[in-house]
């Protein structure tokens, strides 16, 4: 598993999934957080017009997952098996890493590419004004076929518009895949604390089970207070 840290692709850090990391680590799996590269506001600046800051990020995502796949044997891991996913920005990364075809670095591995099995995606912040870069716009990327992915919202997070944007594209083109998750009365990155923390790892976990790429029960206890994630309304 591959997380990216969220950040509004110009901060975060590599601590955000530590914690979901640790955690999957003691269920069995390999477990990254992967830094990217940000631009400063003075080199987003200095960008040419239809190019966003967003494009390098996105660009060593897929470095870094390369990385993870030419290190497989090193790391005990089956380089067709690997999850990816992130909070906010870093969903939105994720996303665009394992989507597009370009935005790769040239001094990448060849032979490694940046397929993956499932996603686990927390408030992933895909955007309206993505449009303006078709780079990083989710909407010119998505395929019927993704792989099984959960995805955790709170209701009154505002970048959900951006993600049912995306949400309903898929559905439109067939796509069965997708667990959506809603928090009520949550905003953004409520996954960050617990008990919010503790009750998506819970259902996260659940669903890797579900989809054959974890065994067992989870090891953590849902929290006392009855926190529950709820599907969608129709």
């Amino acid at each position: 598993m591959i997380l990216f840290h969220g950040g509004s692709w110009g901060g975060g850090s590599l601590s955000q999934f530590r914690i979901a990391c640790a955690y999957f680590a003691s269920r069995g799996l390999v477990c990254a957080t992967a830094e990217y590269r940000k631009l400063s506001a003075a080199e987003a600046e200095q960008l040419p017009p239809g190019v966003t800051k967003k494009r390098v990020c996105v660009t060593d995502a897929k470095s870094a997952i390369r990385w993870f796949k030419q290190n497989a044997a090193k790391l005990g891991i089956d380089p067709r098996r690997v999850i990816a996913g992130g909070g906010s920005a870093g969903g939105h990364i994720s996303a665009l890493a394992t989507m597009n075809s370009g935005l790769n670095d040239p001094a990448d591995p060849q032979g490694f590419d940046t397929d993956v099995v499932a996603y686990l995606w927390f408030n992933p912040a895909f955007s309206a004004g993505d449009k303006e870069d078709p780079e990083i716009d989710i909407l010119r990327h998505l395929k019927a076929n993704l792989p099984p992915a959960i995805v955790f919202f709170g209701d009154k997070d505002g970048w959900k518009k951006g993600w049912d944007v995306a949400f309903a594209k898929w559905k439109s083109l067939g796509t069965a895949t997708i667990d959506l998750q809603i928090a009520p009365g949550q905003s953004h990155s409520f996954f960050n604390s617990d008990p919010w923390q503790t009750v998506t790892l819970i259902a996260a976990d659940r669903f890797l089970v579900k989809h054959g790429l974890l065994k067992g029960e989870p090891t953590k206890a849902l929290p006392a207070g009855g926190e529950k994630l709820v599907p969608p309304a129709p």
